[in-house]
């Protein structure tokens, strides 16, 4: 996916971790957050992907939150 301005749409991953919190997790762990419930995940999830709810996927399993350092 694009944006408007030709870089590429971020895809959300949004569930639960083993503790039940909601985390929202760019797939390539370049950021994401920790939530006490799935609506906030989801609102940041959109803020961050650029507003593209096509692009935020929910999932059944478990995800912990990993963010990928970037120097």
């Amino acid at each position: 996916m694009k944006t408007s301005r030709g870089s590429a749409t971020r895809i959300v991953l949004v569930g639960r971790n083993r503790a039940g919190y909601w985390v929202a997790l760019e797939q390539g762990g370049f950021f994401g957050g920790l939530f006490v419930n799935r609506a906030q995940a989801l609102k940041y999830a959109l803020s961050e992907n650029g507003g593209h709810p096509e692009s935020i996927i929910e999932v059944t399993r478990e995800i912990d939150l990993e963010i990928r350092a970037s120097l």
